[in-house]
């Protein structure tokens, strides 16, 4: 079916703007990419899945320019001892990056993978984003796929002794980074990827993770800092039987950030966390849209989206669990909640479940309110400040989402962070 003529004409102009990198090897995923793009299209405000998010600034041919802001603190996890890979403007800096090498793991650059006889990359490059697409379009990642300038491949075999962090730094008011990573965990491997810093004015970033039978990765990330920035992102990840996937975002500041997650539960008893915390001020658009499919036995998934929104900021949540037939003893679990701190903001969430075994245990909440004010009378009653204690029952709010950290020092390296957030815009 052709596409309707605003889509099209929008989408030429978006592949006009960009040139494909030196394939290598992976021009067949490449060209099969941009084959699914010129198909569907980019996405437009009437496409069901974007219909609470305007992508226009996501698709134009040229990046909006977004200031660099001097922040006068270091990044979320500098603190922390762990291998950092350096991208600027969503290019690659061996000068600011540690050397590559860390036992239990090995680390490619994704120009480098081609020059090798074999490399487990090849082979896995573009295939999740491809199974992505089904049942939901997801044309901006499969843009990403087709065009990535940069990014890493990870092949996990061990359990390496401390965490990957990719640090992004923004540098150019109108850079324009689209970035590609392909993580593979082995069979009782085990790592704990981080992620840190605005990246560039937009950002378009696809990670495609596979883990094998027994494996677990743990993946924790901060966005934030630049306001005026834009993002959209998409995390691919595919488990086997015992394995483990846990996720959490925080995400400040950025005029419009879209974090999609899609996750099959191939084997039986893996188990799947996803989880979010954001706080949004003014012109601020966040939106987390999650699908996670059942296809094995006694498998558990959670979804974890708390949103603090005020001065007319927006959030938003789409999460879908999908339980295919078989996939008995399905546990999953899905709450997505925001705290209006005003009466300009909004939360807009279209919650799903779609089952087609009869031994589950499946359920979705969402809701949106205000400050507890018995609470907050509670505390004022005791001496505590107004903006203080309404700062810490919006940290009160969040914990949830925190709690699914499960390394307790990254989880307090999240709330002092948001701490000092709240304490800068009381």
């Amino acid at each position: 079916m052709a596409l309707p003529q605003a889509k099209q004409t929008a989408t030429e102009a978006r592949l006009a703007s960009l040139t494909m990198p030196d394939p290598g090897c992976t021009k067949a995923a490449r060209e099969g990419a941009l084959a699914r793009v010129n198909q569907m299209g980019l996405p437009g405000r009437r496409d069901e899945y974007w219909k609470y998010t305007q992508p226009d600034t996501l698709v134009s041919p040229q990046a909006p320019q977004a200031a660099v802001l001097d922040a006068g603190e270091p990044l979320v996890f500098s603190d922390v001892d762990r291998l950092s890979i350096v991208f600027i403007d969503g290019v690659f800096s061996p000068e600011d990056s540690d050397d590559l090498t860390l036992e239990g793991v090995t680390i490619d650059r994704l120009e480098d993978i081609c020059c090798k006889d074999i490399h487990w990359a090849k082979e896995l490059y573009g295939k999740l984003e491809e199974r992505g697409q089904t049942p939901v379009q997801r044309p901006l990642a499969a843009l990403n796929t087709a065009y990535a300038t940069d990014g890493v491949a990870i092949h996990v075999t061990g359990k390496p002794s401390k965490p990957i962090n990719f640090v992004y730094r923004h540098e150019s008011e109108t850079s324009d980074a689209i970035l590609h990573h392909v993580i593979r965990v082995e069979s009782d491997a085990e790592v704990t990827i981080l992620e840190t810093g605005p990246a560039a004015s937009r950002f378009n970033k696809c990670m495609e993770i596979d883990i094998a039978d027994n494996g677990t990765l743990h993946h924790i990330r901060a966005q934030g800092r630049d306001h005026e920035r834009r993002a959209v992102t998409h995390m691919f990840t595919r488990l086997g039987k015992e394995s483990t996937y846990k996720s959490f975002t925080l995400t400040v500041n950025g005029v419009l950030t879209r974090n999609e997650q899609v996750v099959e539960l191939t084997g039986d008893d893996a188990v799947a966390h996803v989880a979010g915390a954001c706080v949004g001020d003014g012109d601020f658009l966040h939106d987390d849209t999650v699908f996670i499919t059942h296809e094995a036995v006694n498998c558990e998934s959670r979804q974890v989206f708390k949103k603090v929104l005020r001065n007319g900021a927006t959030g938003v949540f789409q999460g879908k669990i999908l339980v295919k037939e078989g996939a008995q003893k399905t546990d999953g679990y899905q709450i997505s909640q925001s705290l209006l701190l005003d009466d300009d903001s909004q939360f807009l969430a279209k919650p799903e479940l779609e089952i087609y075994a009869d031994d589950v245990a499946c359920s979705h909440g969402s809701t949106s309110g205000a400050i507890d004010e018995t609470a907050l009378f509670y505390l004022r009653s005791r001496g505590v400040p107004y903006k203080d204690a309404t700062n810490m029952l919006t940290l009160a709010f969040l914990a949830e989402a925190v709690d699914e950290i499960e390394d307790r020092a990254l989880a307090e390296e999240i709330v002092t962070r948001l701490e000092g957030w709240l304490a800068r815009r009381s």
